[in-house]
């Protein structure tokens, strides 16, 4: 088909399907519309194009946006490549904004600091590079905090990030624009990384999903490190949970640069279909015996989508965790002290460019500077030991539930909350201790739909799975998704749901 016979064809599509409907497909129904041409990519283009220009303005969650001339063009070219019995992979033909920490070649990617406002990488990391070898168009990044750091999106070069469900409200972080993009329908899924909740938080403030997956599951790679980094990875989120599942086994799979990578490929993450809970075991940790500070109203909720697991056959047991928090929090900042401050010391140390550090990142550097060799193998020892005493409780739980954050959204002027439920938070990353506990332990965890408080701010719960268990959190979480979907059932206020 020649290029101006794909175009006429997806103006045909479109004109048969509102866009509205289109936008409001996950990205599995999506994608099998372009495989079989139901829908064509231009039309896909043109409804999330369209999209983005009624909601973007409201929430900035999408950033270094491409100009839409050049995308229709990149769509037709993908109907016309399908025209000749082409598929480029999975993704063919799907918009997407890359999160803005992640290289993107052609496509200015600023960290969302202004030291970088105008870098544009030559090369893709690999796992963008695997999003376009499966075909995704890349429209623009997704809006993140100043170097990742803090669950706040906010930085001094694309500015803040509202909501999905209320504007004036954090939508979290780091892969807060991700999270907002997709719960709006801007995009059908997106690409994020966590080191502390970056995919839980921002999906539970969103009401989506997202997923931390085992630390070598997406290799990192261009990497200057290769073997002490252990704490940050990529992974998936979206609205549904056969979304995670699909993008996950796209991002997955090893790699010769990255010699940690788990050695299976991606479509070992793929779950069962219709697999039953049925004599499940769950251990609900909660608040670790009122060691977290909780803001009201956020346990609730998690105990209530236990329940609903319940209903589904599942035994949901409390448990008291016999493990030194206090001590896993003061091992956890030993890590990343180190981690954050080696990566931008060199900045730190020119007075030119010093001041145009965050805040947060310079007490990470400083903070860093006092931590010793020693410290950090003390650390690592820590978490070797909180890995081997989950090991327990896996002999005897399928997994374990926890609350995905301590808060509601907040007002996304604030930059991080100093206290929750009375009690001061010490840093600028305290209030998400519910998810650096699980980051510590090198084990998949994901955030699922938890409902809303009275004023309409979503919540979500995390649950924990053995190692290299995501294939069963994407099962746990599809059976609680066919019986309850929080996602459909309460669509975003701006869009009319």
């Amino acid at each position: 088909m020649t290029g101006t016979a794909a175009q006429r064809a997806g103006e045909q599509f479109a004109g048969a399907i509102a866009r509205d409907e289109i936008t409001g497909w996950d990205a599995w129904s999506t994608a099998a519309a372009i495989r079989s041409r139901a829908v064509s990519c231009v039309a896909v283009m043109e409804a999330c194009l369209d999209r983005i220009d009624r909601f973007n303005p409201l929430v900035n969650a999408i950033v270094s946006s491409r100009p839409h001339e050049t995308l229709l063009d990149e769509a037709r070219a993908a109907d016309a490549e399908l025209a000749v019995g082409h598929l480029r992979g999975p993704l063919h033909g799907l918009p997407w904004a890359v999160k803005d920490l992640a290289l993107t070649a052609g496509i200015v990617t600023s960290f969302g600091s202004p030291l970088f406002a105008d870098f544009t990488p030559e090369e893709d990391g690999l796992a963008v590079a695997r999003l376009r070898a499966a075909g995704a168009i890349f429209i623009g990044k997704t809006n993140v905090p100043e170097f990742g750091l803090g669950s706040q999106t906010y930085n001094p070069v694309h500015g803040v990030t509202g909501n999905a469900y209320d504007p004036a409200l954090t939508c979290g972080g780091s892969s807060g624009g991700a999270a907002v993009a997709v719960a709006l329908g801007m995009i059908p899924a997106a690409d994020g990384s966590d080191m502390m909740g970056s995919l839980r938080n921002p999906a539970a403030f969103n009401n989506i999903y997202g997923l931390r997956p085992s630390f070598g599951r997406v290799p990192l790679a261009p990497a200057e490190d290769v073997f002490f980094a252990q704490l940050a990875v990529e992974g998936p989120m979206a609205r549904s949970v056969r979304d995670l599942a699909l993008l996950l086994s796209v991002q997955a799979g090893p790699h010769p640069g990255a010699p940690l990578a788990i050695r299976a490929p991606g479509d070992t993450v793929l779950p069962e279909r219709n697999a039953s809970l049925a004599g499940k075991r769950i251990a609900w940790v909660g608040d670790f015996g009122g060691y977290l500070a909780m803001e009201p109203g956020v346990l609730a909720l998690c105990e209530a989508t236990l329940q609903e697991f319940a209903a589904l056959g599942c035994a949901v047991i409390p448990i008291d965790i016999g493990f030194d928090l206090a001590r896993l929090w003061r091992a956890w900042l030993h890590l990343r002290h180190v981690w954050a401050g080696a990566r931008h010391l060199e900045i730190w140390r020119d007075p030119a460019r010093r001041d145009l550090l965050k805040p947060e990142l310079q007490w990470e550097i400083e903070q860093g500077l006092a931590v010793t060799g020693y410290d950090i193998h003390a650390a690592s020892v820590v978490r070797s030991q909180w890995h081997a005493y989950l090991q327990g409780l896996f002999a005897s739980y399928d997994v374990i539930a926890a609350p995905a954050v301590q808060v509601f959204p907040f007002d996304k002027n604030l930059t991080w909350p100093r206290e929750v439920g009375g009690r001061a938070m010490d840093t600028y990353h305290r209030w998400m201790e519910s998810t650096s506990i699980w980051t510590m332990s090198g084990l998949p965890c994901m955030s699922v739909p938890a409902g809303f408080d009275p004023a309409g701010r979503p919540t979500g719960l995390q649950l924990i799975g053995p190692d290299h268990g995501e294939k069963l959190l994407l099962e746990f979480a599809a059976a609680h998704e066919a019986a309850v979907n929080r996602v459909a059932g309460r669509r975003p206020p701006m869009t009319g749901g």
